[in-house]
């Protein structure tokens, strides 16, 4: 017995768990049974529910309604409970009809009505049928007509607003239904059309209503447009006609489609034109219904938004978008109120996101005429407030700023967009004079910004891959600009090439259009000229400058195509060919084209142009309503008068319609056109006026005449280039509006008081700096030069105390200082002018004693001379770190703008400032965050023109232009400190001198020329600084020959500025020189350099604290000879006469100097031997050619010369005061004229040094001999004269019996003989008044017998028929010597 029941229980839960899921698809259908039930009942019982509100009694008849909606209800309760088969297999038709019978009826109450339509929604929210139900698109299509048809006839107002809303929910339910795709075109469309009437319906009705009824409307666009980018696109859709009635090829069983998106998008843009009629003064007029307007924009973006570019896939859809939309949007953005114009920018906002690459030209439309047309005035503060909002909504798309400038700046034919915009946020950023912000210019400043922060941001990433800075376009041949040419190559680079090169072609094409309005003749040529027409002249080349030029003279064109020559004519044809007049009726073609040019007032040039016109709108007509071009030109020209007859106030009887149709009967081929185009044709001309006589620029009007013809030009356009940032069109960007946004930036700094806002500032400095790598660098100048004023720096009129406190009481000022400097630090190398106001500033800070302890501290230790170039510091404190390790300059922005993150955070407070302590304490901090040290440490790393800029800077500074000094202490500082700003950075870039110094000479010789210059102490500190340059640069064994000749050029134009230097600078001159003689005389190759450098040595050297450095130096140069060549022996030569004769040099030091001088012969014979090569040359006399041969004569000649100058030093030193020097120099000649047997003198080189140097030296000591005779007191030096005459007397003799041979065999011996037995004579008779007399009486006699005898024993001097030399000296003899007669000249001969 228990196990029996232990089966049974094992049974039953068997059977639970097996019919488990049937028990589930049992609950469902029984459940939706119920739900019909219970829908059934309450139908009937309402419908049963007596009229009276206050009787309860509810009748048991059912008389007065329609039994069929009631037989249907009841069968319906009869087969709710006993389905043969699950309810989604069943018709759906069969329990939806009874409900939508019950919709439908007149008789039915509207609580019936109301719970008929809850029960279609339920049935539609539970989803009884899907797609696979059997009947399911007839009836879901039914569902539509059913509740589209619904019946309100005996509703009151409340009970109706309550079922509108009842059928709204249905609705948005049947779109939401899984089966709503079933649904037919029309359906859809009935659908929206009855949820619209719904809506208008609700305007006079309560907000719920309303409220819902604008959601349902919203519900159901984005629906129908979530489906569109699921639609395949067919061929069908191509088509250009709008009125098919095909279904576009879509398969009808796939349900909704394309054709019912267009007709719904062409619905909402219908209501877009909806107005509404007031009553004005007892007339009505009509105005736009914004109300309406506003609803279908928020439809419009709707579909957009939900749609995507699914809109761009579908020819016919886009269509509308291109036309309809664009043109009402442009239309009503022109005269709207601020709410719809925001609209209207949302949602060309939406299109340009989804489908900018087919609105090219609508969208630069929408700009030119609508947004910069409101924002720049005219109209409402309000409304520009809103169009500069659409503008800045634009430029905060990540791409829109460079697309617009390679879709429209970078097209000649196309406004300059993004330039416009630029200047148009410039100008509505730039704050009023001593007003604060308001939010409009702090939303226009922040978008310049963003743009600025874009394109910077944009060149950084390029960066990289820049080699060299950007190289400007020119054009040098023609290339076809006005149609972009397709070019074979696809790269990037040859694409940004192709625009760069068209923008400048449009650029210059503004200046031929500035010259053609002056002078057309010279306008053509400039074209010419610029290569913006090819050669020869191209007339579409011509036409295209005519018809797409913005402002020029309209007149000069008219003149131009109405003149008959061929050249003209052709141009005129091809002028025409630019226009589009397909779909245009003939009035507005002709407004279109005349538009464009001024109509000559010659009638055979109006004649002309018509011609023209007629022949392009004939061949573009629509239609074939004119039979030939001739009846296009008649009627045309009838036009031209009819306008003139018509708006001429001059013409008092005017043309009526009859009387214009009348004058052009049998014009169409002898048949009339049809009366109603003559009429409507006068019409328009009679109410609207053609203008022919066109003012100057582009309209930015948009009339429908405009519109027809950019949807032409549309067509053949090429598609709106949708890009990226690239660093050269970057830098050409901002090159357009670098002068506002620069002059912007700096005003709003100036007039800003927030902190945000400076920071702002700032931040766009550092972009601006940025793109100025891109060869801008006159723009980061210029905001350098407005931010240097702002660090209250640079105020001439304000003392140091006033400077000191406005600077540490204004975070103003504290921010542009770090800012500059930190530009500086990070951009040095694209700074040029903007130098002159860093030194400026630099020097103030040094003034007001806050530059950093880097920078101006005193070094204790000294550098070694390989240190110089890593780490330099001079007198005046100025030192510069190689590396700075407390501060590493990023590559990043962010490390720039960090930094003034943190100097907000810390010092923008009067707590922090307390807090940080005293106020000089709080300047040095902030001071030292410029890291100063580190501009200058880098300079190695300038380019060559931000160098030169900077020791332009430097040098003008140190000069004092600009400066003011309160003392000469000031100013000696000043000039100190620059000049060691100067060669420190000089030494940094010894290896690139050449690139620099000259520029710096030549900015030394114009600050030299300056009107107020004082060459004290600027050439001081000058010298000081240029030797130590000098001394560096030479210490390098491969220095620069052309660079020796430059920095010895600077140094000799400064002492010669002030020679007074030569004295007070003389121990650093001497120091220098010595140091270059003696370890790097090899280095010194210039004549220039050894002559510099022996002169300074000579002039430096005479001091008593100097003289024994440069005696060493010199004698160190001379024993050597190994440096001593032909280029600098006369210079060595000078020197040592120079210390030789000086006062104060030592006897031995003299002797010595003089001794070097004599051996310098050998120097002389050996360059003598081998011809023309110093001193280690391998050229020798046997190898020279015979070209070489006659160039070493020169050479040799050249040597010759040279001895005669050392011989002439030595004349001199024996001239000096002390005997003991000069009987040494006189000796010293003796024996460098015995050294000169092998350098071959000849009969005239032997004249010419007896002339130059003995003669002259006799000559001077005996004129010095007499001269100490006649002074008082002068004994001992008269006698000490007469000893040095004595030994020159004797040296005489010796040279002369030296170089007999070759003397006598000169043509000019006999007055050679003369001058000696002259200077003979005159030292014979000297009176002296002192027994001296009696030494030179001796001695002539001595050596006159001497040299006569020699001549005697040569037969040089004897009686000879054809020479009278032996009876002068026999005449001469008597006159000095009697005494010698007898024994000379015997009685024998």
């Amino acid at each position: 017995m228990a196990k029996a029941v232990e089966r049974n229980e094992d049974d039953d839960l068997l059977c639970q768990q097996n019919g488990k899921k049937l028990s589930k698809q049992k609950r469902k259908q029984l459940g939706i049974s119920c739900m019909l039930n219970t829908e059934v009942g309450a139908i009937l019982a309402v419908i049963r529910r007596v009229p009276d509100s206050t009787s309860q009694f509810i009748s048991t008849t059912e008389e007065g309604f329609d039994s069929s909606v009631l037989n249907s209800l009841k069968s319906l309760r009869g087969l709710i409970f006993s389905p043969q088969q699950e309810w989604h297999t069943i018709d759906p038709s069969i329990y939806l009809a009874p409900f939508l019978d019950v919709v439908q009826s007149d008789d039915i109450p509207a609580s019936a009505t109301a719970v008929a339509l809850s029960a279609i929604l339920k049935i539609l929210k539970l989803e009884i049928f899907n797609e696979k139900t059997p009947g399911a698109r007839d009836a879901i299509n039914s569902i539509v007509t059913g509740i589209t048809s619904c019946r309100l006839e005996k509703t009151d107002s409340t009970s109706e607003d309550a079922i509108l809303i009842r059928i709204l929910q249905v609705l948005i339910g049947i779109m939401r239904n899984r089966t709503s795709y079933l649904l037919t075109d029309h359906a859809v469309c009935t659908l929206v059309n009855t949820c619209f009437q719904v809506v208008q319906q609700s305007v006079s009705r309560g907000d719920s209503l309303q409220w819902h009824a604008r959601h349902t409307m919203h519900e159901l666009i984005q629906t129908i447009y979530a489906r569109l980018p699921e639609i395949e696109t067919h061929e069908a859709e191509n088509s250009e006609s709008e009125t098919e009635d095909a279904d576009m090829g879509i398969n009808l069983d796939s349900g909704y489609g394309i054709r019912s998106m267009v007709d719904i998008f062409h619905f909402l843009c219908s209501l877009l034109n909806v107005v509404e009629v007031v009553d004005v003064d007892g007339s009505t007029a009509t105005n736009s219904d914004e109300d309406v307007q506003l609803f279908a924009l928020t439809l419009i973006n709707s579909a957009i938004e939900i749609s995507g570019d699914g809109i761009g896939k579908h020819p016919k859809l886009l269509r509308m978008v291109q036309n309809d939309l664009f043109h009402h949007l442009i239309h009503y953005g022109m005269c709207s109120n601020p709410l719809l114009l925001s609209m209207i920018c949302s949602t060309v906002l939406n299109i340009y996101h989804f489908l900018r690459r087919s609105i090219r030209l609508q969208l630069e439309a929408f700009f030119t005429c609508v947004l910069l047309r409101v924002s720049n005035g005219g109209v409402s503060p309000q409304l520009q407030e809103v169009a500069l909002e659409g503008c800045i909504s634009f430029c905060r798309q990540p791409t829109f700023i460079i697309e617009m400038y390679v879709n429209y700046d970078s097209d000649p034919i196309c406004r300059n967009v993004f330039e416009e915009i630029g200047k148009l946020l410039c100008k509505r950023a730039f704050p009023m004079p001593n007003s604060p912000l308001s939010s409009i210019q702090v939303q226009a400043f922040e978008c310049l910004l963003t743009m600025i922060h874009n394109i910077a941001d944009s060149m950084d990433e390029d960066a990289d891959s820049r080699s060299d800075r950007l190289h400007p376009v020119v054009v040098t041949e023609y290339r076809p600009f006005w149609i972009a040419e397709r070019n074979n190559d696809d790269s990037l680079e040859s694409w940004v090439e192709s625009l760069r090169m068209r923008k400048a072609q449009k650029r210059k094409i503004m200046i031929a259009a500035d010259h053609f309005n002056r002078d057309e003749k010279k306008g053509l040529e400039y074209l010419k000229m610029a290569h913006l027409v090819p050669e020869p002249r191209d007339p579409k080349a011509l036409a295209y400058f005519f018809r797409y030029t913005p402002g020029l003279e309209k007149n000069k064109i008219g003149d131009f195509l109405g003149d008959p020559d061929e050249f003209n004519l052709q141009v005129l044809k091809e002028f025409t060919h630019t226009f589009a007049f397909s779909g245009m009726i003939l009035d507005n073609a002709l407004r279109t084209f005349l538009e464009t040019f001024r109509l000559p007032g010659e009638s055979q040039k109006i004649q002309r142009i018509l011609e023209a016109f007629s022949d392009r709108f004939y061949d573009q007509q629509f239609s074939e309503l004119f039979v030939s071009k001739d009846a296009v030109f008649i009627l045309c020209y009838s036009v031209i008068m009819l306008n003139t007859d018509q708006h001429n106030p001059q013409v008092k009887k005017k043309m009526t319609e009859e009387e214009f149709i009348r004058n052009n009967r049998a014009i169409n081929g002898g048949k009339d056109l049809p009366r109603e185009y003559l009429s409507e044709l006068f019409q328009s001309i009679a109410t609207n006026a053609i203008t022919l006589f066109g003012q100057s620029g582009s309209s930015i009007e948009m009339n429908p005449n405009r519109w027809v013809e950019l949807i032409n030009r549309a067509k053949s356009m090429d598609p709106f280039v949708v890009c990226n940032y690239h660093h050269n069109l970057s830098r050409d960007m901002f090159a357009c509006i670098s002068g506002p946004a620069v002059a912007t930036i700096c005003a709003v700094f100036e007039q800003g008081d927030e902190d945000e806002i400076l920071n702002e500032c700032v931040e766009g400095l550092f972009s601006v700096a940025k793109v100025a790598r891109f060869g801008l660098e006159d723009t980061l100048d210029e905001l350098l030069a407005s931010f240097c004023k702002f660090t209250m720096l640079l105020n001439p009129y304000a003392s140091g105390e006033e400077t000191l406190y406005a600077f540490s009481n204004d975070l103003k000022p504290r921010m542009a200082t770090l800012a500059v400097f930190t530009i500086a630090n990070k951009f040095a190398d694209v700074i040029r002018g903007g130098w002159r106001n860093l030194v400026d500033c630099l020097l103030k800070l040094k003034k007001l004693k806050l530059l950093p302890q880097s920078v101006v501290e005193p070094d204790t230790s000294s550098p070694s001379p390989s240190d110089i170039l890593t780490h330099s510091k001079s007198e005046s404190g100025v030192m510069f770190p190689a590396f700075d390790t407390g501060y590493v300059i990023t590559p990043k922005t962010s490390g720039l703008t960090g930094r003034f993150s943190h100097f907000l955070s810390l010092d923008c407070t009067e707590e922090s400032l307390t807090q940080a302590g005293t106020e000089l304490e709080q300047n040095l901090k902030i001071i030292k965050q410029c890291r100063i040290g580190n501009i200058f440490s880098n300079s190695s790393n300038f380019p060559d023109d931000s160098l030169q800029n900077l020791g332009r800077s430097l040098i003008f500074a140190a000069a004092g232009k600009g400066q003011k000094f309160s003392t000469s202490v000031e100013e000696e500082e000043t000039v100190g400190f620059c000049w060691d700003f100067l060669i420190t950075i000089t030494m940094a870039n010894l290896h690139r001198f050449m690139s620099f110094w000259p520029s710096f000479h030549e900015n030394l010789i114009l600050v030299a020329q300056l009107p107020h210059f004082s060459p004290c102490p600027f050439s001081e500190k000058a010298i000081l600084g240029l030797f130590k340059v000098c001394v560096q640069l030479l210490s390098s064994l491969q220095s620069d020959k052309l660079a020796e000749e430059f920095i010895f050029k600077s140094i000799n134009l400064m002492w010669k500025l002030d020679k007074e230097i030569l004295d007070s600078c003389s121990v650093c001159i001497t120091q220098s020189v010595s140091k270059l003689l003696i370890e790097y005389p090899a280095n010194i190759q210039t004549q220039l350099g050894w002559k510099s450098v022996l002169h300074l040595l000579s002039v430096s050297g005479r001091h008593p604290e100097t003289y024994e450095q440069g005696v060493e130096a010199l004698i160190s140069l001379m024993s050597d000879g190994t440096n001593i060549s032909r280029q600098n022996y006369a210079y060595c030569i000078d020197c040592a006469f120079g210390f030789a004769a000086l006062k104060i040099s030592r006897l031995e030091n003299s002797w010595k100097i003089i001794d070097q001088m004599v051996e310098s012969v050998n120097l002389l014979i050996q360059w003598y031997r081998t011809g023309y090569t110093d001193p280690g040359s391998s050229v020798s006399m046997s190898n020279m050619s015979s070209s070489s041969f006659e160039e070493s004569k020169g050479h040799n000649s050249s040597t010759i010369s040279l001895f005669i100058k050392l011989a002439e030093s030595l004349r001199k030193t024996s001239l000096v005061r002390r005997e003991e020097i000069r009987n040494h120099a006189v000796l010293a000649l003796q024996r460098s004229f015995v050294l000169t047997d092998e350098l071959g003198f000849t009969s005239t080189t032997c004249i010419n040094c007896f002339n130059l140097v003995i003669f002259a030296m006799v000559d001077d000591l005996h004129e010095k001999m007499v001269e100490y005779s006649r002074r008082e007191n002068s004994i001992k030096e008269m006698r000490s004269m007469v000893a040095t005459l004595k030994l020159a007397m004797e040296l005489l003799k010796e040279i002369f019996l030296q170089f007999l041979r070759p003397l006598t065999e000169s043509s000019g011996f006999r007055t050679f003989w003369l001058g000696l037995l002259r200077r003979m004579d005159t030292c014979m008779k000297a009176e002296l008044g002192d027994d001296s007399e009696l030494i030179l009486q001796q001695l002539v006699p001595e050596l006159l017998k001497e040299m006569i005898t020699k001549m005697k024993e040569k037969e040089i001097l004897a009686p000879k028929e054809d020479n009278d030399l032996w009876e002068i000296t026999y005449i001469q003899i008597q006159w000095i010597a009697p005494s010698l007669k007898e024994e000379l000249f015997p009685t024998d001969y």
